[in-house]
């Protein structure tokens, strides 16, 4: 299979040391404004909402303390943050970190049957899976080697379910969520000065609070100190956790958050985002979570046009979502209740919004004819946009495999002339 385009595409992607093309790094003054605030806030909310109540459900399921669970959201997401913070001075790019969603969700069953030391061991030998894979650049030699059409046909899929949940958040609370969304796009056709994101959040919270919908969660987490366990290695644990959590930290969030930067023209430190994501593994394994790594979805809302007219400046955004992360784990045990207070259909079509210009770019490049890829794109769109799970492995690294295997059969990449 001829893959010349899209490697030409993106040549030079994984050195990462410079940033974006074409644009001086600005200073950080500039970075922080309206736009990139509003945005990072946005993308706090969305990681700090449901993906934390996911936790405090594994949590539950493996019958830990409450200073356990404080300890697992405190690795995740101080480190989390530390991460974002960390990876945006360095590469002025908005390349967030927090942690493996579907990560959390396989825990759940996962630490039925498991030891919570037994969970800790394989937390910290996932993260020396992905730290090896990093220091050995076979993840940046990979992403050199897949087409273009077929990661950003995966970035659509793995992402249009944001867009989807906002359709859907209208249905459900069709006042708030409808009210949300109309003055996203009356703001964003009428008032340049006003982020669109920002006066939908603003508004939306308004109609639920008077509607009556802001009500504190009951969930079952005391403020108290984080409680650290000592880790057991085991085969069985290795197996059960460790390789399919390197595997969703290295094919959902690294693949989702390599894609969307490159979607916005960015050249994403593939090498770097994937040891990072390796030690804050380790790190956060130590501490009693599942991983600290680099996000996809908090990636792609930091990274929209919605953080900021110049991609240079969009960092901004991640650097206010990582400072609002490392808070939310300082403070997590107190935090949680008045965090899941806010309206789900609130938090999901604020979220949705902020994800149509990362979405039509990466639909643009994943269909564009020229490139010769279009039905392994599309084998990658939909199975990406699917529920499969193959050997603990989530849709979105399939869909790259799909595509691939696909496009090879029918020997596509060739432009069309």
């Amino acid at each position: 299979m001829s893959n010349d385009n899209s490697q030409a595409a993106v040549a030079g992607s994984m050195d990462g040391a410079e940033a974006w093309k074409g644009q001086k790094a600005s200073g950080l003054r500039q970075a922080i404004n309206l736009k990139s605030v509003s945005t990072g806030v946005v993308a706090a909310l969305f990681g700090c909402s449901g993906p934390a109540l996911i936790v405090i459900r594994a949590a539950e399921a493996g019958q830990l303390s409450s200073g356990q669970t404080v300890a697992w959201l405190f690795a995740i997401y101080f480190l989390g943050g530390l991460v974002s913070i960390g990876m945006a001075l360095r590469y002025r790019q908005p390349i967030c970190g927090a942690y493996s969603i579907p990560g959390a969700a396989i825990l759940i069953a996962a630490l039925g049957g498991l030891q919570f030391s037994e969970a800790v061991g394989a937390f910290i030998m996932s993260g020396a899976i992905v730290f090896i894979l990093g220091v050995t650049g076979v993840i940046a030699k990979l992403m050199r080697w897949l087409p273009m059409p077929i990661v950003m046909a995966m970035i659509a899929g793995a992402l249009i379910r944001f867009g989807i949940g906002a359709a859907e958040a209208i249905g459900a609370d069709p006042i708030m969520a409808g009210a949300a969304a109309l003055v996203f796009f009356l703001v964003a056709r009428f008032v340049k000065a006003v982020p669109p994101v920002l006066a939908a959040g603003v508004v939306g919270f308004a109609v639920a609070m008077a509607m009556g919908l802001v009500k504190p969660a009951e969930v079952n987490i005391d403020f108290v100190m984080p409680v650290f366990t000592a880790p057991s290695f085991t085969l069985d644990a290795f197996f059960a956790i460790s390789v399919p959590l390197a595997a969703l930290v290295i094919g959902a969030e690294n693949a989702q958050a390599t894609g969307v930067l490159m979607a916005e023209g960015y050249k994403p430190p593939v090498n770097a985002m994937t040891i990072t994501s390796g030690i804050g593994g380790m790190i956060a394994g130590a501490l009693g979570g599942h991983n600290a790594n680099i996000a996809g979805p908090m990636t792609a809302i930091c990274s929209s046009p919605q953080a900021g007219d110049d991609p240079a400046l969009r960092y901004g955004s991640t650097l206010v979502n990582g400072v609002l992360f490392c808070l939310f784990g300082l403070f997590a045990g107190g935090a949680v209740p008045f965090i899941l207070a806010l309206p789900k259909s609130l938090i999901v079509v604020v979220a949705g919004l902020a994800m149509i210009g990362v979405l039509l770019a990466a639909f643009q490049q994943a269909f564009n004819k020229s490139l010769g890829y279009q039905i392994g794109a599309f084998v990658a769109l939909v199975v990406a946009m699917s529920k499969l799970s193959l050997l603990g492995i989530s849709a979105p690294f399939w869909a790259l495999v799909a595509g691939v295997v696909v496009s090879t059969l029918l020997k596509e990449g060739e432009p069309t002339r």
